[in-house]
């Protein structure tokens, strides 16, 4: 091969190098990290916000649907996302009681989604 190739590119010829000064300042490597962390959370946050919205309305009408069905005797019902529960990681439904106590419902997962009754009737007790 030869090494005349090699040299330097015509658009180099004659450029600087910028010696021991860096190529960006301090101050314009913060500037660039803010604005990078500003546009991160810019773009996710509005879809985190919506996800959390959704799950949380369709847990409640799931949850009123589920207590008006399985529980109709409860006076109130209460759609809770629980990380620590009998049920187990994620959304649960409890029907509120006249007395105040709370019977579970119905776990719902930790994506909750629509109501899925028996097709059959069953016999109540």
């Amino acid at each position: 091969m030869n090494d005349d190739e090699y040299d330097d590119e015509p658009e180099l010829a004659g450029s600087q190098p910028a010696g021991d000064r860096p190529l960006r300042s301090p101050h314009l490597k913060t500037v660039m990290r803010v604005v990078v962390i500003v546009a991160l959370v810019g773009l996710l946050l509005p879809g985190v916000l919506v996800t959390i919205t959704t799950a949380t309305r369709t847990a409640t009408v799931t949850c009123s649907i589920y207590t008006a069905y399985y529980a109709p005797e409860a006076v109130s019902y209460s759609a809770r996302f629980e990380l620590v529960s009998a049920a187990g990681v994620g959304w649960n439904c409890y029907a509120v009681q006249y007395d105040g106590s709370e019977l579970l419902v119905r776990a719902m997962g930790i994506i909750p989604g629509g109501v899925r009754l028996p097709s059959a009737p069953t016999e109540r007790s």
